[in-house]
């Protein structure tokens, strides 16, 4: 096993390749990034399955908002159960009330939903009214395999110390840095003890560009 984990974004069966021999550990797929990332279709999930070795962390999220429903959440269940039959390894989901307090209640409906599979909240968590309040709720909730978090709505140029402070507070192994992570964050990155790191457009020439395997193994030499 490499030092650090990485996990790249994968649209499709061409990335998940790419990203495998890269030196890529987990996936994260999801479709339509305009929305910043929204629940792939099952078939995209089964035909990676069949070409690609890596696991892969799913997107639930129906819509561009972190706003639950309990339509939008009986959808995200049954999405959930579809895609894990198709070979989803573990969720990445999580939202926010209206007044941008983390939704315990629709976040814990899921993690039900798609227990027993680990899964990741997702930068919410950055976008939550309270951030710090945001992340001690996060932090407690069961099956939580990372948080997906840049530690500012802004990107992680922004939140290096707020990462920092909550690596020192003991939660190292639950960040998965990500949201403009550049090369340049991760020296410091790696010394305040995050070990997982996220990339997407980081790893490709543009959204409509496949991933360029190249780039996840300059990625992959840069955190180990």
């Amino acid at each position: 096993m490499t030092g650090s984990l990485l996990e790249v974004i994968a649209l499709d069966v061409r990335d998940a390749v790419a990203a495998e021999e890269g030196g890529a550990d987990r996936l994260e797929i999801v479709v339509d990034m305009a929305s910043d990332g929204l629940t792939p279709a099952v078939e995209t999930v089964a035909a990676i399955s069949k070409e690609c070795a890596l696991p892969q962390m799913v997107m639930l999220r129906g819509e561009a908002s972190f706003l639950a429903t309990p339509e939008s959440l009986e959808g995200l269940r049954r999405d959930a159960r579809a895609l894990s039959e198709a070979g989803a390894a573990g969720f990445v989901f999580g939202f926010l009330d209206s007044a941008g307090v983390v939704d315990l209640a629709a976040t814990e409906a899921l993690i039900h939903a798609v227990a027993p599979l680990p899964w990741t909240f997702h930068r919410a968590v950055d976008h939550a009214a309270d951030i710090q309040a945001g992340w001690r709720a996060v932090r407690l909730l069961p099956n939580l395999a990372t948080v997906l978090t840049s530690g500012s709505p802004d990107g992680v140029g922004d939140g290096l110390p707020l990462l920092k402070t909550r690596c020192e507070a003991g939660d190292g192994p639950l960040i998965m840095a990500g949201g403009g992570l550049r090369p340049g964050h991760v020296p410091a990155l790696l010394e305040y003890g995050v070990r997982a790191f996220h990339v997407g457009s980081a790893v490709r020439h543009s959204w409509s560009d496949p991933i360029d395997a190249r780039l996840v193994r300059q990625w992959r030499a840069l955190i180990d």
